[in-house]
């Protein structure tokens, strides 16, 4: 047979079009999000960076394992990250915890307070970190798609940023880089925008207003900003504003409103809408402690005191107004959790108790807000306005309480009370949404219609299941009374029927206990040691045995006197 011809070996050209067939994979990590969760979860919510550090490197032993990327037993080995080695997204996060876990090692020296060779030391793990966060943003250019290779670009920025800030030199090249991430420039007025991102700024913050001449951009542009704002607004009313740290406190604050009332407000997350309210608070306390220090100081004069009177109105109504609107949110939340089951992670699901008594602060903050603008002499037409809306939105309040009052009272069985007070629920909203006629706010009384409907099935289920519950009444009379008997009443528990399936649970709308054993234990019956009568001894004849017994001597005197 003859020998089949040997195949050529395929041309460089082949090689090149069979590789450009096999599609590049491409990983995504949204680096950004991997680093606060990572953060936040794990000790640097309150600063805690051995915490974190420690988690970094648990973590990169978990991902070693699981990638059986190994580096000897006994010896080490190094094994270094390339292009090629990449072939899991895995090995982009072992990058990436190797710069997260030299940085949290960095912070924690430094936040120790160190001495010259601790800082020595401290600055070489900032290096560390700046040479795996480079690593990890040429990798990720190379391996990840776009949005992956530009947060990796932004992260690098950052270290180095960050290493040439705690080196004290090249202030210009850390501004570049840090003012750089992923390629954009931000402007002077952008900066301010930082402060929105949480604990992360505070350490930038700290850094940059300390020294450099980042803070004085900063100061400058906020300085340049309040200086601009001479009044303050509020239902048609302008309030001087000469006080140039009470300026910046609003300033402050009015920037953290339009971020929570910005057209991606439903994006962002409860918590975080929290946060801003937290921080606009903050703001608005310290304006108000500027004011009432102006007015300490103010004297006699009366027209400056009635000015800052005005401002101090003012600012406390917006804080009213803002309070509302932090109560409303939580109710939203406690609502959508109102209606859930007990999933695998057991969150916790809310009681009607629970928004009873955030509605109760709702009544109270709508009651508070409109006594304070009420509260002068002569009303303009905006605050009669505004006084005549929050009146009715506290009418919804109270509606809206004794529906979950009603809820209450449902759960615990009190049929009778829940349908008088879904009644009472149903003519408060009604009452509301006639008054609403005409109202702009087409939100509130499409809410209230949905409270109306409510409301009514509601009454309608619990008059239902009242009837039904009577209805049974005679039956479980008849059932007890069939049961009864004149000796003692006998209870089931579970212990006394572990061999029948019977519940020893009360009913689920009751607070009944339940039956699991008898306490304390009832007395039980002991037979007793028996009575041992002696009946043979009054018929036994004993023997004389007085011949036996000693006899008494008795002298002269003796049987003389007997």
């Amino acid at each position: 047979m003859s020998k089949p011809a040997d195949q050529p070996p395929p041309s460089d050209m082949e090689v090149d079009a069979a590789a450009e067939e096999k599609p590049l994979v491409r990983f995504s990590i949204n680096v950004l999000e991997l680093m606060r969760e990572a953060q936040m979860q794990h000790g640097l919510r309150h600063g805690d960076y051995t915490r974190y550090r420690r988690y970094c490197t648990a973590r990169l032993r978990r991902l070693y394992k699981s990638l059986k990327f190994l580096h000897g037993r006994g010896k080490y080995t190094k094994r270094n990250i390339t292009e090629s080695t990449v072939t899991d997204v895995r090995f982009l996060h072992i990058v990436f915890y190797m710069a997260e876990r030299a940085w949290s090692h960095a912070m924690e020296k430094k936040t120790a307070g160190p001495n010259a060779q601790q800082r020595i030391y401290m600055l070489g793990r900032f290096r560390k970190a700046v040479k795996w966060a480079t690593l990890f943003s040429h990798l990720c250019s190379l391996k990840g798609d776009s949005r992956t290779s530009l947060e990796a670009e932004a992260y690098a920025s950052y270290m180095k940023g960050t290493l040439l800030f705690e080196q004290e030199k090249n202030i210009e090249a850390a501004m570049t880089i840090s003012r750089t991430p992923g390629g954009s420039a931000l402007q002077a007025h952008e900066l301010l925008d930082l402060e929105k991102e949480g604990p992360a700024y505070d350490l930038f913050k700290a850094k940059i207003e300390v020294r450099g001449q980042m803070g004085a951009v900063l100061s400058e542009t906020r300085s340049q900003q309040a200086a601009s704002m001479t009044e303050f607004s509020w239902l048609g009313r302008r309030f001087p504003i000469t006080n140039a740290k009470t300026r910046v406190s609003i300033l402050k604050a009015q920037q953290l409103e339009k971020d929570l009332n910005g057209a991606n407000t439903e994006s962002v997350p409860a918590d975080k809408k929290l946060g801003i309210f937290d921080k606009i608070f903050s703001a608005y306390h310290d304006a108000r402690s500027c004011i009432r220090n102006d007015l300490a100081s103010a004297g006699n004069a009366e027209n400056i005191r009635d000015e800052l009177n005005g401002l101090d109105k003012a600012v406390s109504a917006v804080l009213g107004f803002r309070t509302i609107e932090r109560n409303q949110l939580l109710v939203s939340i406690a609502k959508s959790k109102f209606t859930k089951h007990r999933d695998e992670k057991n969150e916790k699901i809310t009681k009607p108790e629970e928004l009873v008594r955030l509605y109760d602060l709702l009544i109270q903050n709508t009651t508070d807000l409109t006594d304070l603008i009420s509260s002068g002499r002569d009303k303009n037409k905006e605050e009669n306005t505004f006084i005549q809306e929050y009146e009715l939105k506290s009418l919804a309040f109270r509606a809206e309480r004794c529906f979950y009052l009603a809820k209450s009272y449902s759960s615990a069985g009190k049929r009778a009370e829940a349908y008088a007070l879904f009644c009472h629920a149903r003519s408060i909203t009604d009452s509301a949404l006639q008054q609403l006629t005409n109202s702009p706010d087409k939100a509130l009384v499409q809410d209230l219609k949905a409270l109306s409907d409510s409301c009514r099935s509601n009454s309608f289920i619990e008059h239902a299941t009242g009837i039904m519950e009577e209805e049974n009444v005679p039956e479980r009379l008849s059932k007890g009374v069939s049961t009864l008997s004149l000796g003692e009443r006998k209870e089931a528990f579970l212990l006394d029927m572990l061999e029948s399936y019977e519940s020893a649970l009360g009913e689920s709308n009751t607070k009944t206990p339940c039956r699991i054993a008898r306490f304390p234990p009832p007395f039980q019956s002991v037979p007793c040691n028996p009575i041992v009568l002696d009946m043979a001894y009054n018929a036994i004849e004993f023997p004389n045995i007085e011949n036996r017994m000693k006899k008494e001597k008795k002298g002269l005197l003796s049987r003389f006197w007997g």
